[in-house]
């Protein structure tokens, strides 16, 4: 049977929290065993807002360092910063040609990002799904994890991947991406917030437990995480609105790999204390040898830009590979 191909992208802007970990690289992790994976640091898509540049270079190292020590292998899955293989940007301005205005203007991300004053907001931030659309269909990938803040942007390339194949007459010349959801997972919200997503800009560190975090900054942002003064419900129908109460079983669930059903079965009737005591184990024993990890790698960036030209040089010979049969399908003169 052959291999999915899998794709996906992260935003080189620092910290990266639980959120992160439990919504994508541990899933990451867990798909490079199966499939053909190739995980990006998207750092052109990080400069459609303002941003410092060398905050920037330092973010894109550590988001590698936090792929490897999360248990990604550079010689399973191909890892490489976008800005390394010019033909993201090169098909992105061809996708651009092909994308329309009206389907730019339904984004509800842009409107998100770009807010009241989108007027100001720049054009990379507006045709950010174009550039996001070639980083998938430049490898062919057959599969994309999303959560739910991307499915519009995955339906997206889609579209776009069928009306290129329609406009040149070329079907299955680029492949349509499948969605890749994991199965029984929860959102993370955010620790003082339960109806907010946990966010790295979110203004509060309490808010969050970041992957760098050490056993004692994780056990106060626990001991100091928003519940409500009733019992830990017995099952899942009694955690309308209660968001805290729901979101912290949903991250004792998540870090455990235990059910839903077996954490409300052992913690049902019970104190947030008991909860908050159990959790704060299990995040220490989880995250911070990942932590450890990070500080560790982020100390030799000479081995971390080697990871990186390893996955550069392979990332630019796929990607070169397809843009050659792209210019040739769009009509684009080669002398060579």
């Amino acid at each position: 049977m052959k291999k999915k191909r899998v794709f996906s992208g992260v935003q080189p802007t620092g910290n990266l929290h639980l959120g992160n970990y439990l919504g994508a690289i541990k899933n990451f992790v867990n798909l490079q065993s199966d499939n053909d994976c190739i995980y990006c640091v998207v750092d052109l898509h990080a400069i459609t807002i303002k941003y410092k540049p060398e905050e920037l270079r330092l973010n894109t190292l550590e988001i590698i360092a936090s792929f490897l020590a999360a248990g990604l292998d550079y010689k399973k899955s191909i890892l490489f910063n976008q800005s390394s293989v010019s033909a993201h940007a090169e098909f992105a301005w061809i996708l651009n040609s092909v994308s329309r205005i009206g389907w730019m203007n339904r984004m509800t991300q842009f409107k998100e990002k770009a807010g009241e004053d989108k007027e100001n907001a720049s054009v990379g931030l507006f045709v950010y799904p174009t550039l996001m659309a070639a980083d998938i269909l430049l490898y062919d990938a057959t599969h994309v994890p999303v959560g739910e803040d991307q499915k519009q942007h995955l339906e997206l390339t889609r579209d776009i991947a069928q009306k290129f194949n329609n406009d040149f007459n070329t079907e299955g010349f680029l492949t349509i991406p499948e969605p890749l959801i994991q199965r029984e997972f929860s959102r993370i919200m955010s620790l003082r917030d339960g109806k907010k997503k946990m966010s790295k800009s979110e203004s509060s560190d309490q808010s969050r437990i970041n992957l760098k975090d050490d056993k004692d900054i994780i056990a106060q942002k626990i001991k100091k995480a928003k519940t409500d003064s009733l019992p830990i419900p017995s099952n899942k129908s009694e955690f309308h609105s209660r968001t805290e109460a729901e979101n912290l079983i949903n991250i004792y669930q998540s870090v455990s790999g235990s059910s839903l059903e077996n954490v409300l079965k052992d913690f049902g009737g019970k104190n947030f204390s008991l909860l908050k005591e159990k959790l704060t184990e299990i995040l220490i024993e989880k995250i911070c040898p990942i932590g450890d990890e990070i500080n560790k790698l982020l100390k030799d960036q000479k081995y971390l830009k080697s990871v990186l030209k390893e996955g550069n040089l392979k990332a630019n010979e796929m990607a070169n590979s397809k843009l050659d049969k792209i210019y040739n399908e769009i009509g684009i003169l080669n002398v060579d």
